[in-house]
């Protein structure tokens, strides 16, 4: 097996080149792959260029899958393809991918363990705008002083849809406006999570929308200030996207977004999901 990984930054992401494209399926490749997404959050395949049977393939080698969609937004040639486009041929109901231009973690109010990684190959990438950024959740929980580490312990936020769809929601067309913001469940996560091997990372990003026991404004000034510290530029990275690029990345340890773009440009990504393992825990 002749895989490389190069890290892009000191806290997060590595670039991956191979010698053989067939090297990358296999279980051998499979485990390394895995290894390292735990241990750098981001893997990024340089224009590697999977068809969905190839990307379904590497998702299944890596851990069983799971579909994050429902009957209001499935958006596949695939059910477990899931296309993330504003292309209205497409997704006729695109506020959940206008969501995504703010941080947050996918399966955060659904009643099951929130997915392990997200895998994302571009199919049509824009010319302006339409990177995704991603920040660790592990490096940034790390980095804070031991005395705010302390004072995090034992807190909880409560996440929702109508939450992260918060800063859209005037965008959402009103005869189906609380139905786009009433569907997931209202969840309470501890802010630190504290996974099996024994590191920690944080649950936050727009689905958090107050903190259990604080006054709301305290407790939202609270997880704004999390959210940004994980994304300065030592916890972070931003990915330019090229057609064919595949990239991914610990759900359970990352936040991520889309950089806004114009949908006439005809940004398209192919989204599988690999399932969790563990629920969030203090």
């Amino acid at each position: 097996m002749a895989i490389r990984f190069e890290d892009i930054k000191e806290h997060i992401g590595s670039r991956v080149s191979w010698d053989d494209r067939a090297d990358l399926f296999t279980p051998e490749a499979a485990r390394a792959i895995r290894e390292k997404v735990e241990e750098r959050t981001v893997l990024v395949f340089p224009r590697l260029g999977l068809t969905d049977e190839e990307q379904l393939r590497i998702t299944q080698l890596l851990g069983p899958k799971v579909r994050l969609t429902n009957k209001t937004n499935v958006q596949a040639n695939d059910e477990d393809v899931y296309q993330v486009t504003l292309d209205e041929r497409i997704n006729p109901q695109p506020e959940y991918v206008l969501g995504t231009f703010f941080w947050h973690m996918d399966g955060i109010t659904v009643d099951m363990p929130p997915p392990f990684a997200t895998l994302l190959s571009c199919r049509i990438a824009p010319a302006i705008g339409g990177e995704t950024e991603f920040a660790s959740t592990y490096a940034a929980y790390e980095g804070l002083p031991d005395e705010e580490k302390a004072a995090l312990e034992g807190l909880k936020a409560v996440h929702s849809v109508r939450a992260s769809l918060s800063p859209i929601a005037d965008a959402i067309p009103e005869k189906h406006r609380e139905r786009v913001l009433g569907i997931g469940l209202i969840k309470e996560h501890p802010i630190v999570w504290t996974h099996g091997s024994g590191r920690k990372s944080m649950v936050i990003g727009t689905t958090a929308d107050h903190v259990v026991g604080m006054d709301v404004p305290a407790g939202r000034a609270l997880l704004i200030r999390l959210a940004e510290w994980a994304a300065q530029p030592a916890f972070s990275l931003r990915h330019k996207w090229s057609e064919g690029d595949f990239v991914i990345w610990d759900n359970t340890g990352a936040m991520h977004r889309a950089i806004p773009y114009d949908k006439s440009t005809g940004r398209m990504m192919h989204r599988t999901s690999i399932a969790g393992t563990e629920t969030v825990a203090a």
